[in-house]
């Protein structure tokens, strides 16, 4: 088959081209964005990229256009396929009936941490021999790819298993369900569940609406991993379940639990046993907690928790998560993917509970997500950066539609706002002395901040 994909620079549709070339088919796409690394990554795979979605895209005679979320009405190319009633589809539907048929599918769902959970989980069903096929928001670095269709098994065979990232956002033009009710999954774990995502849903509710729909999708021998500490899924939970389910989180009326240890190690508890400890040089409570929901669901398909909990002292994180991008006398600049209030929290937090008392944090936050822009998070800001040392913002009033000047004034005179990042780069290093920690937070590139900073406190 030849699929023409539309979009294909996204995380999500780049990994959809590199399993269907994998899998055989051949892939051609277009964006309005092809540039590298995606469209360097892409084309190392053989794979035909055009620039812009022009009309005359429909010469290349594919059997099957793949439409991706960021097409809307409107788009020259899309408006052809229609006019002249072309075949189309979804990516979650092709990647649910091309790929996902037949497989024990592993879906991670929720506001935060699916990308590290999923890498989690992949990486410890590989480790146990399971050698899953996955598909993940980012590149998890025990892998050094976002997408695979399959490991090599000692049968030299296909995997059964599949580890997918299971977005709630929308589907597509045409489709306005969330993606991961395509994934049919047998074991589903929701990490959490908050009001993001203000572009398509009104309020929290709709989003529950949304992960009901998860949960009405998994089959009565799968088995639901759900966060016991959320209000918004228990809510979810009491609209009807029809699987096996279990619990993780802080309470004692949860399956799975943690004993802390000061240096960021943890005993693994289910049902009041210790069954396992996990040590490794990850930060923050929410990474701990995306662990404990990797392990409950590897167990789902017979990884002892002792042996995921061993594996997870080998799990390298993920790119763009607390990515350490640079040194430079010895100021230390990381990248991270934070974009959402909850999410800044928690990797402040972590950091600052890695650092202790030693050492400031610079926190340098580009607010570019759709949620972010509609304003419905801007109060929460100040108090997701509290444990910062000095906060430097990034973002014009014309391009967020409300004043990120005004959204920090309540932090006082650590915060800092700009919309030139020539002047943002230059305040960084002139207030940034040895030892400080400067931590890049965007889920977009930035502008290249992060290299710009480590060449100028070179200088």
């Amino acid at each position: 088959m030849h699929i023409h994909i539309l979009g294909i620079c996204g995380t999500f549709m780049g990994g959809l081209a590199v399993l269907a070339k994998e899998a055989g088919h051949r892939v051609t796409g277009c964006d309005a964005n092809v540039y590298p690394p995606m469209s360097t990554q892409l084309e190392a795979q053989g794979i035909e990229l055009i620039q812009g979605f022009g009309p005359e895209q429909v010469a290349l005679n594919p059997d099957l256009y793949v439409i991706g979320n960021v097409v809307s009405r409107g788009n020259p190319l899309v408006e052809e396929i229609l006019n002249r009633s072309l075949p189309y589809m979804s990516g979650p539907q092709w990647i649910g009936e091309h790929i996902l048929r037949n497989k024990w599918v592993l879906a991670v769902a929720g506001t935060h941490g699916k990308t590290t959970t999923s890498a989690m989980l992949a990486w410890i069903l590989d480790d146990a021999g399971y050698s899953p096929g996955f598909l993940i928001g980012g590149v998890p670095l025990n892998f050094g790819v976002s997408a695979r269709l399959s490991g090599a098994t000692a049968a030299n065979a296909m995997s059964d298993f599949f580890v997918i990232e299971a977005d709630e956002y929308d589907t597509a033009f045409f489709d306005k369900r969330s993606k991961f009710v395509h994934y049919h999954a047998k074991t589903a774990v929701m990490n959490n569940l908050e009001y993001d995502h203000a572009d398509i849903f009104p309020d929290i509710g709709a989003i529950e609406t949304q992960f009901h729909h998860l949960v009405r999708t998994v089959p009565g021998v799968g088995r639901l991993v759900v966060n016991g500490d959320e209000a918004s899924l228990k809510r979810v939970m009491k609209r009807g379940c029809w699987s096996e389910h279990e619990s993780f989180g802080a309470s004692d009326q949860v399956n799975w639990n943690m004993l802390e240890h000061q240096n960021g190690n943890f005993d693994v508890v289910f049902n009041g046993e210790q069954v396992g400890t996990v040590q490794w040089g990850l930060t923050g409570r929410h990474n701990r907690s995306n662990a404990l929901a990797a392990i409950a669901a590897a167990r789902h398909v017979g990884v002892p928790v002792a042996q995921a909990a061993e594996s997870l002292a080998r799990f390298e994180s993920v790119k763009r998560r607390m990515e350490v991008r640079g040194v430079v006398n010895d100021i230390t600049v990381y990248d991270d993917f934070a974009h959402h209030p909850t999410a800044i929290a928690t990797t402040v937090g972590g950091l600052r509970q890695k650092l202790g008392s030693e050492g400031r944090i610079l926190a340098v936050l580009e607010p570019r997500s759709n949620t972010m822009k509609l304003g419905a998070m801007k109060d929460a800001l100040p108090g997701s950066l509290k444990d910062a040392d000095l906060v430097f913002g990034f973002g014009s009033q014309q391009a967020l539609g409300w004043s990120l000047a005004d959204a920090l004034k309540p932090l006082g005179t650590i915060a800092h706002s700009f919309d030139q990042l020539d002047f943002l780069v230059n305040a960084i290093v002139q207030a940034a002395q040895p030892g400080d920690h400067i931590l890049v937070m965007s889920n977009g590139g930035f502008g290249g901040v992060h290299q710009r900073l480590l060449e100028a406190l070179a200088k």
